[in-house]
């Protein structure tokens, strides 16, 4: 293990840790936050959904503009990366000390806008910081740990509520953690020098759009994760239950996002995340039909397994149809597309929720999956199957 993870780039290394450090931060304040909305503040489900879609969305055009200017600033990712994080950060505080579901979607909307500010330049760092060989194994490696700190966030909230804290405090705790990542980001240095962008060899290669129309009719269906945390209570989970279950995810996730990133390197990229959808359709139709709460654990496992064949696999796909230093405009129109999708997705999932009941925000997701999985396969078949050289 140890040896292959020398094998992945330093830089790869140091970013990949901040991920962790943050991550541990909000995921110990992310299965909190509904919690927190529903029972504390007294806010509807329809207006969770609203915040997410917000959250998730509003910061869309800020996303695919960072990537691109960083692309123009001759490549310097380092600078978004840090103030993506401080944004977030901060956006923490704000959160913890709401009264009214009004600020709570000023501090989501600050944390997804600085989420939407270090994105596109961080996986184009990621990208121009490996050899094209390693692109998968790189990208798996960061999903990993940054997951591993998703994983710890969530049984810290657990030990912190066992222990009687209030959803308040727990949020105001996850505060801390995020500066330590803003701290960390003085360890991540810009990667080697690329080619001028007005080589002529600088452009997205074919089977890009495919790429990208694949990840967004997939992202229309896919609502937040806000959701599968409200189903496992509704199912009977309780606050605690639902935090480890969620935990149960990231667990599963993070031993896998590296093993199948650095699968991708050696067999179609396409083929490992056309698996990992398939179990997404599953996963999604069990929530949609569960009828008591021990079908929760399972799902979630299998949702672990669907983002882990899937996320980091994904942009590394994203990287193979990168031709020259184009990685933070490739990276940003990504992020803004699928942005504008997660958009609609968790806007539609809170209203279908409301109006029709809890299945048919997961129906709705299952046959999107499925819709996307014809612009997987055309992806393959036009662009290439995995990393090529640059």
């Amino acid at each position: 293990m140890l040896e292959r993870a020398r094998r992945i780039p330093a830089n790869v290394r140091a970013v990949s840790v901040v991920s962790l450090v943050n991550d541990l931060a909000s995921e110990l304040a992310y299965p909190v936050v509904p919690l927190f909305l529903t029972t504390v503040i007294g806010a509807p489900v329809a207006v969770l959904g609203l915040i997410e879609g917000i959250a998730e969305g509003a910061a869309v055009a800020l996303g695919a503009a960072s990537g691109w200017i960083s692309d123009r600033a001759g490549g310097r990712r380092v600078p978004w990366i840090a103030g993506g994080y401080t944004l977030t950060a901060v956006s923490r505080a704000a959160v913890a000390v709401a009264t009214q579901w009004g600020l709570v979607l000023v501090g989501r909307l600050a944390d997804r806008t600085g989420k939407a500010l270090r994105t596109a330049p961080r996986d184009a760092l990621i990208r121009d910081s490996s050899r094209p060989e390693l692109v998968g194994a790189s990208f798996g490696f960061h999903r990993a740990l940054d997951t591993i700190g998703a994983s710890i966030g969530p049984l810290v909230a657990v030990v912190l509520l066992t222990a009687g804290m209030s959803l308040r405090d727990v949020l105001w705790i996850s505060v801390v953690p995020g500066l330590l990542a803003v701290l960390l980001v003085r360890r991540v240095h810009e990667a080697p020098a690329q080619p001028e962008v007005s080589h002529p060899t600088s452009r997205l290669r074919r089977g890009y759009w495919w790429v990208v129309s694949a990840a967004v009719v997939f992202s229309l269906g896919n609502s937040s994760n806000a959701f599968l945390l409200l189903r496992a209570s509704d199912l009977g989970l309780s606050t605690t239950l639902v935090i480890l279950a969620y935990a149960l995810y990231n667990v599963v996730y993070a031993g896998l996002a590296w093993p199948l990133g650095s699968l991708s390197d050696r067999v179609p990229r396409a083929a490992v995340l056309g698996a990992g959808i398939v179990v997404y359709v599953l996963v999604y139709a069990g929530f949609a039909v569960a009828s008591g709460a021990w079908a929760v654990w399972p799902l979630f496992a299998l949702y672990g397994l669907y983002v882990a064949a899937s996320d980091g696999v994904l942009k590394a796909w994203v990287a193979d149809h990168v031709e020259g230093p184009m990685a933070g405009t490739a990276y940003g129109i990504f992020a803004g597309l699928v942005g504008a999708a997660l958009l609609t997705a968790s806007l539609v999932g809170g209203v279908l929720w409301a109006a029709v009941g809890p299945a048919a925000t997961f129906w709705v997701g299952a046959l999107l999956a499925l819709a996307s999985l014809p612009l997987v396969v055309t992806a393959a078949r036009v662009g290439p199957a995995r990393a090529l050289p640059r």
